[in-house]
């Protein structure tokens, strides 16, 4: 989760540079149109789904939705006399091309998205450990590009979730230094289910973002695993001192974990939780939701 100036290129330079184009761009025919209107929405569709929104603000998704259709209707006003298609030069072919090229890969990566909204595997079902705020799902899902976890097969379906301040980010900053600037951080963690605690940590430091410890990955953490499934459930990077459980306690669904932290391999204040059974990742759906990237949970509402 580390800031790079590449996630904000994609979310708010390239989106903006195609519908300026689609607005501005002198046609030649409605293919010609259409080719640069399909792969302008693909691209806004596979940002909107799979773009980390919490950076900039979740709302901002929803402006390059609006700019688009206002986008689309202007353009299509400029063209709906033209021919469906002319005779085209080799500069235009080419355009066309490219046109062509960027649909197939929008579209592509759009397809991966959708196929990481569900799951067919059987998975455990617990209720969401964090009680009051508002919380958003940074990565999750059964595709590596809503979830990077999906490459570990320990930790396929793990989530890792992020606090959202008023202004709809996760932090004030884009990598502050203080932690009580991650709208997380701090907040208490309940248990997810009725079960036993099998190991628990509660010593180590919180890191400053964006350091991290790599030694010790999960940093403070509960490993419990819950009555009605054997799987066992890591909720990591809890804060230090926080963890009130200990090895061999049983616990019940709503009862004091300990609170978020910064600790462990971190680069910023989060909530990691995953479930894995003989070394394969489990799928989590809290209430019934198998949750996936850009989702906002808002507990008790």
């Amino acid at each position: 989760m580390l800031f790079t100036a590449l996630p904000i290129f994609m979310m708010i330079v390239l989106p903006g540079v195609f519908i300026f184009v689609l607005w501005r761009a002198a046609f030649k025919s409605k293919l010609e149109w259409g080719m640069d209107a399909g792969s302008t929405i693909f691209l806004i569709a596979w940002l909107f789904q799979s773009a980390n929104w919490s950076w900039i603000g979740i709302w901002v998704r929803y402006v390059w939705i609006v700019l688009l259709a206002v986008a689309l209707i202007m353009s299509w006003r400029k063209i709906r006399a033209l021919p469906i298609k002319v005779a085209y030069t080799g500069s235009q072919k080419f355009s066309l091309a490219i046109y062509g090229f960027l649909m197939l890969v929008f579209g592509y990566y759009n397809v991966m998205i959708i196929t990481s909204y569900t799951t067919k595997e059987e998975g455990i079902d617990l209720v969401f450990p964090l009680k009051e705020g508002a919380y958003y799902v940074g990565h999750g899902g059964d595709h590596v590009m809503m979830n990077y976890h999906n490459e570990y097969p320990p930790q396929k379906y793990a989530l890792d979730i992020l606090g959202l301040n008023g202004l709809g980010t996760r932090a004030k900053g884009f990598l502050p230094e203080e932690l009580n600037k991650y709208a997380i951080y701090g907040d208490s963690l309940i248990s997810p289910c009725n079960g036993t605690v099998v190991k628990s940590e509660n010593d180590l430091v919180d890191m400053t973002p964006p350091e991290m410890d790599s030694d010790h990955p999960e940093g403070n953490h509960v490993l419990l695993i819950c009555d009605q499934h054997p799987a066992t459930v890591l909720l990591a990077h809890m804060q230090q001192g926080s963890v009130a459980v200990v090895e061999g306690d049983n616990v019940t669904t709503g009862q004091y974990l300990g609170k978020v932290g910064n600790s462990g391999n971190t680069s910023e204040p989060h909530l990691h939780i995953h479930a894995e059974l003989d070394g394969e990742g489990v799928p989590i759906r809290f209430d019934g939701r198998f949750l996936v990237r850009n989702r906002v949970i808002k507990p008790g509402k």
